[in-house]
């Protein structure tokens, strides 16, 4: 008798949150852009702190969790992330001096700290435990950076999931804080100097953008002196770094998000010379390095796949720059210089392939990988013998291996203990047609010997912008849900940076649409290849993923069962007034600017949601502390799709007064949000 009640008040208080929304007042407000009238029925939600917002917050919340918690899957989703995910967890070592630096959370742990190691094989210390700061858990560290010699350490403190961070300084000899501390900023580069007297940094503020100041250590953060940056606007990323051996200052600067030119510039900081440009004058990306007295440019100048340049320093002359690394068929995905060597990662039908190189462009060979799968790394110092990389990939958890390159030895230093047997799992990569015929590939994820009836629930995700590269890495949900008998899917949109430069620009400005086009083709492969059936897909994607997620469920809203759309871009005729939304110009345009208007109203989701459609389930996520893409998209959205669907599923918003885009949350609370949208999506496609 007990558990029939308790199933029934499941049910009841489900039934209870399918019932209408709480009613959200319109106050419409209209502009005329470029001549159209565009009405806007609840601007009013974009004042974060206003009273009435937050009383319509405190309904939402309400409403939202309490259908969540009345899902009877829930508790069996989050009892398996659970598993999955109280285990001991390690980050990217660092070694200075025979001493190992690196995060650390144990698997009764909620936030990581920041530990050290001496020696290999040393017993772990705790430098720096989160819970020493705040009891606060959506307060967290993270490892900044440590001098040369191994005396002094920096780390960041963040509070929430803000960008904004608190910088402060232990001297590991006397386990003491200096005095000196950064305030809570957007930092893009802190350095120490390697005779401890100042430091370099990058500040950015809403009013001026970034710039760049030298602090004098002992001296008060107000007498900093600025040193670079001066007539650059609020749409420019400047950033700093020191050469290892602290002897060159490296500034770059970055004009947009991506950047449409990057400028970088360098200071002989041993002689106290003066900022010089080694490029300024070149409409490209340029994404620099120091190794000695070497630079290394790693740009897409003149090479769609990008290749890599050299520029001695004492002789920077353009005309004396060489190629080391030519473009090839792959695009390169990323570069690092250690152990004396050049790492260079290509994405080769997006799976990770990691070539070496000597200084002057010899290949040494390449670096022996576990399997198929992707590599973070390799990283470690340049006068080192040894490097450190990440490997994963769909079925195999986060390991970390230390390379010896001088006898190609490399041993596990951490491997995830994730509860899971690879075995178990198929993975396959298939191409597909998009609908203007560009080939597309899509990795699937399933559990062997399931059968593919045509009604398998899919989880389809996506990002598709900013040339970011989606490729094969564990995910707990993606473990979850096949584990459950259904299918994940990942495919590789234009917009993304898999096949280069070239299918980055197939996804940007006017050309934003072949991204849905691709997304919206990948769920029709699904059905007319009988893995699923319309309104059995879920899709789930975060930030420009959420951009995504809200033009798939405006543009085809009969094809999708669910949605979850997290820390979104929606309202694409507003984004560049709020936050860093000016950054992004350069990937999306303007509707300041009258062409791009035209094509940003076309496919922007919150002006092109329709009275009476039949949408999806949908849950829009989002947060007080999300300083970058600016919460105002998600509480709107939700208004206006609950006051316009003609169907019975519900549309809500899961907001946290704490979240926001870089996370802050506790383990504990991960596992709780997690099981909430996983259980949301499979209650809505799953059948339970």
């Amino acid at each position: 008798m007990t558990v029939r009640l308790f199933a029934i008040s499941l049910a009841a208080a489900i039934l209870a949150a399918e019932g209408p929304p709480p009613p959200t007042p319109a106050h419409p407000v209209t502009d005329t852009l470029h001549g159209v009238a565009i009405t806007d029925p609840y601007r009013w939600l974009e004042d974060q702190n206003s009273p009435e917002t937050r009383a319509w917050l405190d309904q939402q919340i309400h409403y939202t969790q309490s259908f969540l918690s009345g899902i009877p899957v829930r508790e069996k989703v989050k009892q398996r992330l659970v598993e999955l995910s109280r285990i001991d967890s390690y980050g990217f070592p660092t070694e200075r001096q025979g001493r190992y630096f690196f995060s650390r959370r144990m698997a009764n742990e909620n936030r990581a700290s920041i530990c050290m190691r001496t020696g290999l094989n040393g017993k772990d210390e705790v430098l720096v435990n989160p819970a020493d700061i705040s009891k606060d858990e959506s307060t967290t560290v993270s490892l900044g950076g440590i001098t040369r010699d191994g005396k002094f350490l920096t780390y960041a403190i963040r509070q929430g999931g803000e960008d904004e961070e608190e910088y402060r300084i232990l001297d590991l000899d006397t386990r003491q804080l200096l005095q000196d501390r950064l305030p809570r900023a957007r930092y893009f580069g802190m350095s120490l100097k390697e005779d401890h007297s100042g430091i370099f940094y990058s500040r950015y503020t809403p009013k001026i953008g970034s710039r760049v100041f030298y602090h004098v250590i002992g001296e008060p953060v107000v007498h900093d002196r600025e040193i670079f940056g001066k007539g650059h606007g609020a749409d420019t990323i400047i950033s700093t770094d020191l050469s290892e051996d602290g002897r060159y200052l490296l500034v770059t600067v970055e004009i947009g998000v991506p950047p449409k030119k990057v400028e970088v510039w360098t200071e002989d900081v041993s002689a106290d010379g003066p900022l010089r440009p080694i490029v300024d004058d070149v409409d490209a990306e340029f994404r620099p390095f120091l190794c000695g007295d070497q630079l290394y440019l790693w740009t897409n100048w003149k090479a769609l796949n990008w290749r890599i340049l050299a520029v001695n320093l004492r002789e920077p002359a353009r005309e004396k720059w060489k190629e080391i690394v030519p473009e090839s068929k792959w695009p390169i995905d990323s570069v690092t210089g250690a152990a004396g060597r050049i790492f260079v990662k290509y994405l080769e039908d997006v799976n990770s392939r990691v070539k070496q190189y000597d200084p002057s462009g010899k290949y040494l060979g390449d670096l022996k990988l576990p399997g198929i799968g992707s590599v973070f790394g390799p990283g470690g110092r340049w006068d080192s013998q040894e490097v450190f990389f990440f490997f994963t990939s769909f079925v195999d958890p986060d390991t970390i291996y230390r390379y010896t390159p001088a006898d190609q030895q490399e041993q596990v230093w951490f491997r995830s203990p994730v509860p899971i047997h690879p075995e178990d799992s198929e993975v396959k990569q298939v191409w597909y047609e998009s609908k203007d015929k560009t080939r597309v590939p899509m990795f699937l994820v399933y559990r062997k010997g399931l059968p593919l009836d045509g009604k398998r629930p899919v989880l389809l995700t996506g990002y598709g912008g900013f040339a970011a590269s989606e490729v094969p890495i564990f995910s707990r949900a993606a473990a979850v849900w096949t584990e459950m008998g259904g299918v994940f899917a990942q495919p590789s949109l234009r917009g993304g940076g898999e096949f280069g430069e070239k299918w980055h620009h197939a996804g940007m400005f006017e050309k934003k649409q072949n991204v849905f086009d691709d997304f919206i083709a990948a769920a029709e492969w699904l059905v007319a290849n009988h893995y699923t059936e319309q309104r059995k897909i879920a899709i789930e994607g975060v930030s420009n993923g959420g951009l995504l997620v809200g033009a798939s469920i405006t543009q085809r809203h009969d094809l999708f069962g669910a949605a979850v759309c997290g820390y979104p871009l929606l309202d694409m005729l507003r984004y560049q007034k709020f936050k860093v939304g000016a950054y992004w110009v350069t990937e999306y345009g303007s509707a300041d600017d009258p062409k791009q208007f035209q094509y940003l109203r076309l496919y922007s989701p919150y002006q092109n949601v329709h009275k009476g459609t039949k949408y999806p389930a949908v849950l829009f996520m989002s947060g007080d502390f999300d300083t970058r893409v600016d919460p105002l998209h998600a509480r709107k959205m939700t208004a206006l799709m609950q006051a316009s669907t003609g169907g019975d599923k519900p549309i809500m918003l899961k907001y946290d007064t704490k979240s926001g885009h870089s996370g802050g949350k506790p383990l504990n609370q991960q596992i709780d949000d997690d099981a909430d949208w996983i259980s949301f999506l499979w209650y809505e496609v799953g059948g339970g």
